[in-house]
């Protein structure tokens, strides 16, 4: 990744999609990295806006952070990358500003991806019940499609 921001072929959405799930921590990582250089100055989406995040290729949780930063943020955008992150991402200052509605493509076949038990104040909730309600508790209007 690091080769495709300095070259400026890193134009296109998917390029994480046949990354291995090893490659694709690193991908967020690079992301998270290059984050200054990457947004260059520009301000966070203003509130209302509405993104769509494609939920085809979302098949673990660093693929779910790849595919919402490039929903925010572009072809290797960031937005977190792990649910800590995501909550301070939701904050502001990282590509969008609150509220905002996300609609969630092919969000049935992310749900059963992100089918595991995550331990919660309030006993333990699936990691994709548990992120649809970090973004609701921060004023995001998830809309599951």
């Amino acid at each position: 990744m690091w080769e495709l921001l300095r070259t400026g072929h890193l134009n296109r959405t998917g390029m994480w999609h046949e990354l291995a799930p090893e490659d694709r921590h690193a991908w967020l990582s690079v992301a998270l990295w290059s984050w200054d250089y990457h947004r260059r100055g520009r301000p966070d989406a203003p509130a209302g806006e509405v993104f769509t995040l494609d939920g085809r290729h979302i098949v673990d949780e660093d693929s779910f952070y790849c595919a919402i930063g490039e929903a925010v943020n572009g072809p290797g955008g960031y937005f977190g990358w792990n649910l800590d992150a995501l909550e301070d991402c939701l904050r502001g200052g990282w590509g969008a500003t609150t509220p905002f509605a996300l609609h969630w493509d092919s969000s049935a076949e992310s749900r059963t991806r992100l089918a595991a038990r995550v331990p919660t104040a309030d006993g333990d909730a699936s990691l994709f019940d548990l992120l649809v309600k970090i973004m609701a508790d921060r004023n995001v209007s998830v809309t599951l499609r």
